[in-house]
């Protein structure tokens, strides 16, 4: 079975590894010319490291990862404590697999040496200008007609592929929210030599705080070495724009009046960059013939969960786990392709319900966090700090968690083949 994938971010790559691991030849394209360090921290939560497990890539992350101590959630003014999640052996014995934050670049590129290693073939520099559903083709920008069993889009927020399964323009919509994203050095913000920032800064955790309309992260990455710092607040950029150069006085401007210690750390930052906030209404569907969508192609959602990726590396990592049992399956020998549009829908129906709780998930949390102070952030900061929960709020019921990240997206999907494959062996015998 051959199968392309256009777009080698972590879930094209997750889907790659997944399928050379099941026997299956993997052409992905890439529309950048060169593979670049982008991005800052990301938080990697059991579910994804379960994937990266069966990936074969966990070891090699976990030596260049941090596994925070724990969550911690702050108030906006004062840095008062209002909730804490313990992190390290906690998530292990809660969830079967650990929680770890870590370079975007450095997980990238684990990624792409894996794929590399597995035998990919990776073309950079490559962009796809049409698809044949007919003929499951991929037209490329220089004219080149390239066929394979299975096309898989995971060519991000803005693909192509989405645009031109559903037959017409499909743009994201802005959430109203920007980002601002910096890295700080550990030597910057010593420099400031001040026991409160030491307190924050000298430990492995995941510091959050809250207020109206805005919230920060800030932890560790890089052995340590490097601070990552996120911070979401409502949206000035031009329609249009996806990232500029941010303004640091601005930046700091926008967050006078939060913690002390808070405002000591943006001293620090010499530049900034603004990512706007986008996401898209939910799809019909998702495949169309052996044509398929995965990850932020099809579902993307608000940062306000720690679980876009995550949902990303799922669907590689099912999909391919679904085409190598289909490809290998007796039953089917020698047919197997014809197969393919059923097991693309079959992916299609289990991911949908899945990843689709993620963004309802991440939508709440922005509701909560951005909380006017009043009574509403009131019944939410009594709830955070294990008093009554009157919310209602989804990131406080640890049943949610424990569907959330205690999940196993391949075995439920290898659950899900055996169902379909008893039901086809019924009706063709």
């Amino acid at each position: 079975m051959k199968v392309i994938i256009v777009g080698a971010g972590l879930g094209g790559l997750a889907c790659a590894i997944s399928c050379r691991r099941e026997g299956l030849d993997v052409l992905l394209l890439e529309r950048a010319p060169k593979i670049l360090p982008i991005g800052a921290g990301i938080q990697v939560s059991a579910n994804a490291s379960r994937i990266a497990h069966r990936l074969g890539v966990l070891p090699v992350l976990l030596e260049r990862a941090i596994q925070p101590e724990k969550l911690e959630i702050r108030r906006y003014d004062n840095g008062s404590v209002l909730y804490i999640r313990p992190g390290r052996e906690n998530m292990v014995q809660k969830y079967g697999s650990p929680w770890f934050v870590i370079h975007r670049a450095d997980y990238h590129e684990i990624m792409m040496q894996e794929a590399i290693r597995l035998g990919v073939d990776i073309r950079l520099g490559c962009t796809v200008e049409g698809l044949d559903f007919d003929k499951s083709q991929v037209l490329v920008q220089d004219g080149e007609t390239l066929s394979a069993d299975v096309i898989i889009g995971a060519d991000g927020l803005w693909s192509t592929t989405r645009e031109i399964l559903l037959g017409h323009q499909s743009p994201p919509v802005e959430t109203g929210d920007l980002a601002y994203r910096a890295t700080l050095s550990r030597e910057e913000i010593e420099a400031l030599d001040d026991p409160e920032v030491k307190a924050i800064y000298d430990r492995q955790v995941v510091t959050v705080w809250l207020g109206p309309d805005k919230h920060c992260v800030f932890y560790p990455i890089s052995q340590g070495n490097t601070y990552n710092l996120v911070l979401l607040r409502p949206d000035n950029m031009p329609a249009g724009a996806r990232t500029v150069q941010g303004t640091v006085d601005e930046m700091r401007l926008s967050f006078e009046g939060w913690d002390n210690v808070l405002t000591k750390i943006l001293s620090q930052i010499n530049s900034v960059l603004k990512w706007k906030l986008c996401h898209h209404e939910e799809l019909a569907t998702w495949t169309k013939g052996c044509i398929t969508l995965l990850g932020d192609a099809c579902h993307p959602t608000l940062p306000y969960q720690g679980q876009g990726a995550a949902m990303a590396v799922e669907d590689g990592a099912v999909l391919g786990r679904l085409l190598g049992l289909l490809d290998s399956e007796p039953l089917f020998k020698g047919t197997s392709a014809k197969f393919i549009p059923e097991i693309l829908n079959l992916y299609e129906g289990i991911r949908k319900s899945r990843t689709t709780i993620n963004v309802q998930g991440a939508t709440a949390n922005r509701f909560w966090y951005h909380l006017a102070d009043g009574p509403m952030q009131e019944k939410r900061d009594v709830a955070l700090r294990g008093g009554p929960d009157s919310t209602g709020w989804c990131f406080l019921r640890p049943d949610y968690w424990n569907d959330l990240v205690g999940f196993d997206a391949v075995a439920d999907a290898e659950c899900a083949f055996e169902e379909w494959l008893s039901q086809k062996g019924e009706s063709i015998q």
